[in-house]
């Protein structure tokens, strides 16, 4: 059978010879990088720009498609370099069709970063021109000497970030103490960058120590800060409960200081975690001057370790939970059981008969099954029977000031803080009518409710008062 040959013809070009074999310009970018944001790097940055610009709008054969410059970050991942991340992109749209830049080291450290944007832009048919290496990624044997040299820049990175972790515990050893004083309240740098004092902001650091020991839980110090319109260390009126804890156990108040809290696990990833016992820390005594007193962060943190065993004691998922709303939360205790008791409020379509009560919580377990038959006690009582207790003391204020006297001189730092702190208050007080605050919490530790009517106020120094609720 004979075969039937169709003969497709070509498509017509009016272009000339000369026009079709004139070579179209290729739209270059340039990617620039500096490491580090020292004078003669930045230098650097900026005559990588200025060459750039110059090489590729004066050569024949490039149509100039912009600079792509990241300044002061590291190459050994590109998570963080906008303006890389941004080249890829527009790579992707079609703005870009080759790539030029000084190095493997520039376009990236990391050999699975280098290669993986390299074969993606190989994708798109862009190629990528290493200057220093002579290396055109959509040459045949491109990828086989970028996978070589990539490698070795990463092995570079790994001994440049070995050598500065070096650098660093060398001088951790020799007690050397780097601390970024910008987020650090209370310190400054003088022109040899020691820490030095700013005096404005150590009398806040001062006044959170002592509202803590005072009674404050952090929760309350910081509102109180913001209610005040005190400035952090950014200058801004905003604290946190967590920074206020962070402040509290910060060794470096009372001037010493404890170096590498934390390590580089990954260098090319730089992930940090919290040292603990992995590699050694450096405890450096009287690094720079205080601005607490030793004694004074010791008591402190007694104090901390005194709210963490309590509430592990009675089983409070949060230490320091009462508010100034609600000042009883986590500090009634049932005689009975010794389990917490609960705030619940009694509702009524009359607000007349609206009642807020504390009730052990184990009363009703599950089902409504009793368990517990310690009897409630109503909010108004609670206020009331701290005001008689109160005002107990200073009836028998010579009997407390002399036991307080006797722990002025005892080996607990936090209770001669207390001791002291106690003198002072009932020094000056007078008889109170109505529930203050501050000394409730200045003064209390908890109040243990039995179910005969009977309470007991055991005080922060471990007096205990009994009183009637009725």
């Amino acid at each position: 059978m004979a075969k039937n040959i169709t003969v497709i013809p070509a498509r017509v070009n009016n272009q000339s010879t000369a026009e079709r074999l004139k070579p179209q310009k290729k739209k270059m970018a340039a990617y620039c990088r500096v490491s580090t944001d020292q004078l003669e790097q930045l230098s650097s940055y900026e005559a990588q720009v200025k060459y750039y610009t110059g090489y590729i709008s004066n050569h024949p054969d490039y149509e100039y498609a912009g600079i792509y410059a990241d300044e002061g970050i590291s190459g050994t991942n590109t998570k963080k370099r906008e303006q890389f991340n941004k080249m890829i992109e527009d790579c992707k749209t079609g703005k870009i069709d080759m790539i030029i830049t000084k190095s493997i080291s520039r376009f990236a450290r990391n050999t699975l970063d280098c290669l993986n944007y390299v074969r993606q832009l190989k994708d798109l048919g862009i190629g990528v021109v290493f200057e220093k290496e002579n290396i055109n990624t959509l040459d045949s044997k491109g990828e086989v000497l970028l996978s070589i040299l990539s490698s070795l820049a990463q092995d570079e990175s790994r001994s440049i970030s070995e050598n500065s972790t070096w650098g660093i515990r060398r001088r951790f050893e020799q007690g050397k103490v780097a601390v970024n004083h910008t987020k650090f309240l209370g310190y400054d740098k003088d022109e040899d960058g020691d820490l030095v004092i700013n005096e404005q902001q150590a009398k806040i650091v001062r006044r959170i120590y002592k509202d803590y020991l005072d009674g404050k839980g952090p929760n309350r110090i910081a509102r109180e800060l913001e209610a005040e319109g005190v400035p952090n260390w950014n200058g801004k009126a905003k604290w946190y409960e967590s920074s206020i804890r962070n402040m509290l156990q910060n060794e470096k108040y009372k001037g010493d200081a404890l170096l590498q809290k934390t390590y580089t696990v990954d260098f090319l990833t730089k992930k940090r975690v919290v040292n603990t016992g992995q590699i050694p820390r450096y405890y450096v005594e009287e690094s720079h001057p205080a601005i607490i007193d030793k004694d004074m962060w010791e008591a402190v943190q007694l104090e901390m370790e005194r709210r963490r065993a309590f509430a592990e004691e009675h089983d409070i998922k949060k230490v320091d939970y009462a508010t100034v709303d609600n000042p009883f939360a986590g500090r009634v205790i049932c005689g009975k059981c010794g389990s917490i008791f609960g705030r619940k409020v009694w509702n009524s379509n009359d607000d007349r008969f609206r009642k807020i009560v504390w009730r052990c919580n184990k009363k009703y377990i599950a089902k409504g099954k009793k368990c517990c038959d310690n009897k409630h006690v109503a909010d108004k009582i609670l206020y009331q029977a701290f005001v008689n207790t109160f005002n107990a003391i200073l009836e028998n204020k010579d009997y407390f000031m002399e036991k307080w006297k006797d722990k002025l001189n005892s080996e607990n730092l936090l209770e001669r803080y207390k001791a002291n702190h106690f003198i002072e208050i009932i020094r000056k007080a007078t008889p109170i009518t109505e529930f203050n605050l501050d000394l409730y919490f200045a003064l209390v530790e908890k109040i243990t409710v039995f179910e005969d009517g009977k309470a007991i106020f055991s005080l922060l120094d471990g007096t205990e008062i009994e009183c009637q609720i009725k």
